[in-house]
């Protein structure tokens, strides 16, 4: 079968693109604007890039409408990743909704803001909180996404939240996935493996 054989409507055959790369992991960016109003945005592209300087990259749209999210992590230079969890999905989910320009989408969701030093916001509710500062932006030509590639420059955990070996608990910490635009998973733990060998 080739791309060209999956017959949907537009709008479906774009969600089982979508949906096609698997389950990842359900984050909301967080920034601010200008005015000092933070901006919330779901998204399911986030991916490590390196550990030494730790890196992670988000993948967003085209600019072809305004991306507030973008914009603020732009004039700013930090954002954060708050991890969504179980419980907060539907507040999570309704970020991506079309708010008006400067409107909080933590206001109009009910998410906790949680500041630090760090110049961005947090979610309140999230058990895994990471400030980032942007480092550097590639666009895909093939369809004007943009990769982000931003440093992680802070961390807020619980305790608990991994072990001696680095092994960060997913499951323990209610972390969700999100598969397409508008399914979300809960995770299971199922296995860990040695180091691969011959």
């Amino acid at each position: 079968m080739t791309p060209e054989e999956i017959t949907l409507p537009r709008r479906a055959r774009s969600a089982f693109f979508n949906y096609l790369s698997g389950v990842k992991p359900a984050v909301l960016v967080g920034t601010q604007n200008a005015e000092g109003v933070p901006n919330l945005a779901i998204f399911n592209s986030l991916m490590h890039i390196g550990a030494n300087p730790p890196l992670l990259g988000l993948l967003l749209r085209p600019l072809t409408v305004p991306r507030a999210t973008y914009e603020n992590l732009k004039a700013s230079g930090y954002y954060t990743i708050s991890h969504a969890t179980t419980d907060i999905l539907r507040a999570a989910h309704q970020t991506s909704a079309k708010y008006a320009p400067g409107e909080s989408e933590f206001a109009a969701t009910g998410l906790t803001v949680e500041r630090t030093a760090h110049p961005a916001p947090y979610v309140g509710e999230s058990r895994i909180k990471i400030g980032m500062q942007y480092r550097e932006e590639y666009k895909v030509e093939a369809n004007g996404t943009i990769l982000i590639v931003g440093e992680i420059v802070e961390l807020l955990l619980p305790d608990n939240a991994f072990d001696e070996t680095g092994l960060l608990n997913h499951e323990t910490l209610e972390t969700a996935a999100c598969s397409g635009l508008d399914s979300y998973y809960s995770v299971r733990f199922a296995e860990r493996f040695a180091y691969a060998k011959l």
